[in-house]
């Protein structure tokens, strides 16, 4: 199994790196290219997230990307370090948030969901104390050389 781990500053800017990486690993690791930009997408869409959700707590922590190849699966992991408590839970767990000054940020985070789980059929949202993961994954053919 390959492994590529990827930690960002929580930039804006850093997105788009994140994008073209995650392009460049699961093309090499096999996804189909009409594939491939859906996985530019999800991995934007989820490395958007989390920057903003460490933006908006006020976390310095690096944002990180896991890309895994295993055997017909190609996955990407994106975590955050914001814990579950706050407005970044309510939107994971869905229940939606009470504060009024929390309604923008938590409606871009349902919003940034709802994108992916358009985008992934194979994507797991989970949340701890210690941040959250956005886990998606997609079929890959590699072809052995003979």
């Amino acid at each position: 199994m390959a492994i590529v781990e990827l930690r960002f500053s929580a930039q804006p800017e850093h997105v788009r790196t994140a994008r073209l990486v995650a392009a460049a690993v699961a093309r090499r690791a096999g996804v189909e290219e009409a594939v491939l930009d859906e996985v530019r997408l999800a991995v934007g869409e989820a490395c958007s997230r989390a920057v903003g959700l460490h933006r908006s707590h006020g976390i310095t922590a690096p944002v990180r990307v896991v890309l895994s190849e295993e055997e017909k699966t190609f996955s990407i992991e994106v975590g955050d370090e914001v814990p579950t408590s706050g407005a970044g839970s309510a939107a994971l767990s869905g229940n939606g948030g009470d504060a009024p000054e929390d309604f923008d940020a938590e409606g871009e985070d349902e919003m940034g969901l709802a994108v992916i789980s358009g985008l992934v059929d194979d994507v797991e949202v989970s949340s701890t104390e210690d941040g959250g993961v956005i886990r998606m994954s997609w079929p890959s053919s590699v072809l052995t050389a003979s």
